[in-house]
């Protein structure tokens, strides 16, 4: 499969905002730049993440003001992976820890993003016996768990 490693299928084009940005602020660049997440930064480091979830559960759900900062609502601490890693292994920690996007992380800083619907496309593309060879690796990985 031509697509087997994180750093092979990431998005790169990431929102980043600092942790004292407005919740309406970070609502307005999601819609611009129409993605599901921002990474939330401190002294230009990755702290957290914030997604729509986020908004759900922590903004929305909890009647939170628009004007608080992103720092009080954000997920933390973040959930990432290597570049080099397997996008089975991405699955599997997006499976585990209950959560649809996936930073990646390199040198300290988030690189990139692998989001379940990037999973969804690569499954869709491989042939029957591809898929096949694919699942056989998987079988074979949970048998030496």
């Amino acid at each position: 499969m031509a697509h087997t490693f994180v750093k092979d299928v990431m998005i790169s084009d990431l929102a980043a905002l600092d942790s004292s940005t407005s919740i309406r602020d970070a609502a307005k660049l999601m819609d611009e730049k129409n993605v599901g997440c921002i990474i939330v930064t401190k002294n230009k480091l990755p702290i957290g993440i914030l997604t729509e979830r986020d908004f759900v559960k922590r903004i929305a759900a909890k009647e939170k003001l628009l004007t608080s900062s992103i720092e009080e609502v954000m997920s933390s601490p973040i959930i990432e992976i290597d570049p080099n890693e397997t996008v089975w292994e991405a699955a599997q920690i997006m499976k585990t820890k209950n959560i649809h996007k996936l930073p990646v992380k390199k040198d300290n800083q988030i690189i990139g993003i692998v989001t379940t619907t990037d999973l969804v496309k690569i499954c869709s593309v491989g042939s029957d016996s591809e898929m096949r060879r694919i699942c056989d690796q998987i079988i074979t990985r949970m048998q030496k768990e």
